[in-house]
């Protein structure tokens, strides 16, 4: 089976296939993974073209139904992030250290990068210039004025 043949013919009618079933968004990016599969698995498609359509939408279904899990995984993931925002905000006041928050805005980006990673994520000078793809130098100068910077805005 000439699988260009096959992908001109089918593609259409595999684009409608998704359309009716996911936002007209997903539909283009179904029909693509579709296809990375059909050429991936070219010797599997059979010869008679109607058995080659049939092959073609059972793939598209495949595609169609790991999308479909993919987007439960991922609305579940988000329930279960939501949640534990909600209960990291009920345990600290939300407001209690807007002035920090402010401050660290205030501060050049790749500055307030380094201030991020070193006091909420837990990382290391080294680790956050290994990150940041910078001189570990850099990074440890970089920190100190932020830092210094931080302290004045705060002592205000």
């Amino acid at each position: 089976m000439d699988v260009r043949a096959l992908v001109e013919r089918e593609a259409p009618s595999i684009l409608d296939y998704f359309g009716r079933r996911v936002p007209h968004a997903d539909a283009a990016d179904l029909l693509g993974e579709t296809l990375v599969v059909v050429w991936r698995r070219a010797a599997s498609i059979p010869a008679d073209e109607v058995r080659a359509r049939m092959w073609l939408f059972g793939v598209a279904r495949r595609v169609l139904s790991t999308h479909r899990r993919s987007a439960v995984r991922r609305v579940a993931l988000a329930d279960r992030l939501r949640s534990r925002l909600v209960e990291n905000d009920q345990a600290v006041d939300a407001h209690a250290h807007d002035d920090v928050r402010e401050a660290i805005a205030a501060l050049a980006t790749v500055d307030r990068e380094i201030i991020e990673l070193v006091y909420w994520e837990g990382f290391s000078l080294e680790e956050v210039a290994l990150v940041l793809g910078m001189r570990p130098a850099t990074v440890r100068s970089r920190h100190a004025r932020a830092k210094a910077r931080l302290r004045e805005q705060l002592a205000d």
